[in-house]
């Protein structure tokens, strides 16, 4: 009885494990976990990052105060100054979102997508992330967030006392959640990300000195 016990333990607890992926780019290596709870998004990343998708893009769109994006395939190459995010692409990844376990608290990885009026269902882009920053919140930031949910989901998501207390307490993209999916967090690297975020961008977002992503690495 113990044995089996045991047994079933052990693979409850391989069960839980979380995938990791190091991005290692020019400013920094930043190391980030995928969620279980969005195997979708979560294989999809592994298989992109397994094939070298990720190596060599930039990083194309960068908002202080709020994200960095990367993975446009095209940035590789990409001329100074050009517009970059809109290389299309074949597939999309279903929207797994698992609002209000799943947020956009500081850290979070989450999956770009096309805007509502072409992609009511939020389905994901299959290359495109970003990775939260965010602002920490006070009561009235968070009452006006609510208010701009309320309209952009007609009042379908709300943010729980628990959620409050986590964007005042550590920051994040609250207007965004339940319309993007979040599939991972960072684990190790935040200040990379810190760094990232605050360099100078052109009308764009796109920063005016390239950031690359060398490398990312499924680890073992």
């Amino acid at each position: 009885m113990f044995l089996l016990s045991c047994a079933f333990t052990v693979r409850a607890q391989e069960a839980e494990k979380r995938m990791q992926v190091l991005l290692e780019t020019d400013s920094g290596n930043i190391r980030i976990e995928l969620y279980n709870e969005t195997p979708l998004h979560r294989d999809n990343f592994l298989n992109k990052v397994r094939q070298g998708d990720y190596d060599g893009v930039l990083f194309h769109r960068v908002i202080s105060n709020f994200m960095i994006q990367t993975g446009d395939t095209c940035s590789r190459h990409a001329e100074p100054g050009q517009l970059l995010g809109d290389t299309p692409e074949q597939h999309k990844v279903p929207a797994e979102i698992r609002f209000p376990e799943i947020f956009h608290q500081r850290g979070s990885v989450a999956a770009a997508r096309e805007p509502d009026d072409v992609n009511p269902n939020f389905e994901s882009s299959e290359f495109q992330f970003y990775i939260v920053w965010g602002r920490r919140m006070n009561d009235m930031m968070l009452d006006k967030v609510q208010d701009r949910l309320d309209d952009n989901t007609n009042g379908r998501i709300k943010l729980t006392p628990e959620l409050r207390e986590a964007y005042f307490k550590y920051g994040g993209t609250p207007h965004l959640d339940g319309q993007y999916t979040v599939f991972g967090r960072v684990v190790e690297g935040m200040d990379v990300v810190d760094k990232i975020q605050w360099v100078d961008t052109d009308e764009n977002n796109r920063p005016k000195g390239d950031i690359r992503l060398i490398r990312a690495t499924v680890l073992p």
